[in-house]
């Protein structure tokens, strides 16, 4: 045999163990959301538009470097074993109800149940506070500076610093009740939000959303209270967001999720005894 011979057996050998794929990608994505934000921008502020228009083309460049001058792929082994089915269920479950629509994926498989999102906002409100009442003290304009600076929109007449820095019980409770509101209403965003992204949720939940939507509420600030965004230092507003992402996005995380229904038909779901979707041993039973 000649090493001719040999070399294109070796070549076929190669080519046998793995395959190649085209390689994934996020800037499809990215451009999308780009684009999102460009014509959301038209009935909220032109910055929400030139922060679309940023990821627009930062999307654009990267998917066409990706697929020019030629696509990129990656080698994916084969796996020749065939892997042995192994289940930590004791006995084999009837599943005669599942018609053609499983075929169709659903995601995610888990979420994290609504008491998971609430302490992951409860404690990130408190986060936020405490860093709300480090601005107060830093900026020297006291601890109830921030406070009566989030309700000042109930309070039209309090306009000097001096009032604003003052004790108020009455602003005192109203911020609370918005705090405590806002805070759980974004731990359940988080709850949600954080399942459909399981790589890097301290990233997500940190950093890109509190930077996100404290651009959407510089835009909408001016119409909701006026007051406050003549009075709001941004730069610990930001910090402060980031604070209570970071602290809700660990909360959450850590939390046990439980597996959606959303793959089950709609009978099975609702609780109706549907033939097949219950165990042969309970249906018997109750035909005796």
């Amino acid at each position: 045999m000649t090493s001719e011979t040999i070399e294109p057996s070796r070549k076929t050998k190669s080519a046998l163990e793995a395959i190649e794929l085209p390689a994934p990608t996020a800037w499809p994505i990215i451009l999308a959301f780009g684009l999102t934000l460009v014509f959301a921008g038209f009935v909220t502020s032109a910055s929400v538009s030139i922060l679309g228009a940023i990821f627009t083309v930062a999307g654009c460049v990267g998917w066409f470097r990706e697929v020019l001058p030629q696509e990129k792929h990656e080698s994916v082994p084969i796996v020749e074993t065939v892997p042995t089915a192994e289940t930590s269920h004791p006995q084999v479950a009837r599943f005669e109800w599942k018609t053609e629509e499983l075929l169709r994926a659903r995601l995610p498989l888990e979420i994290y149940p609504i008491s998971a999102g609430v302490k992951g906002g409860l404690a990130g409100g408190i986060a936020m506070a405490v860093l709300a009442v480090l601005y107060g003290i830093i900026s020297g304009h006291g601890i109830w500076y921030p406070i009566n600076l989030l309700s000042a929109g109930f309070f039209p007449s309090r306009v000097t610093t001096e009032q604003i820095a003052a004790f108020h019980w009455d602003a005192l409770i109203i911020a609370s009740i918005l705090h405590l509101i806002c805070s759980s209403l974004v731990g359940l965003l988080y709850g949600a939000a954080l399942p459909m992204f399981p790589h890097h949720p301290i990233l997500l939940g940190g950093i890109i959303a509190p930077v996100l939507w404290s651009g959407l509420i510089h835009s909408m600030l001016e119409a909701l209270d006026p007051a406050l965004k003549l009075r709001i230092d941004w730069v610990w507003f930001v910090i402060s967001q980031i604070g209570f992402g970071i602290v809700a996005g660990i909360i959450v995380s850590r939390q046990v999720r439980i597996r959606t229904w959303q793959y089950l038909p709609f009978a099975v779901r609702a609780g109706i005894e549907a033939p097949g979707a219950m165990d042969e041993t309970n249906g018997d039973a109750r035909q005796q």
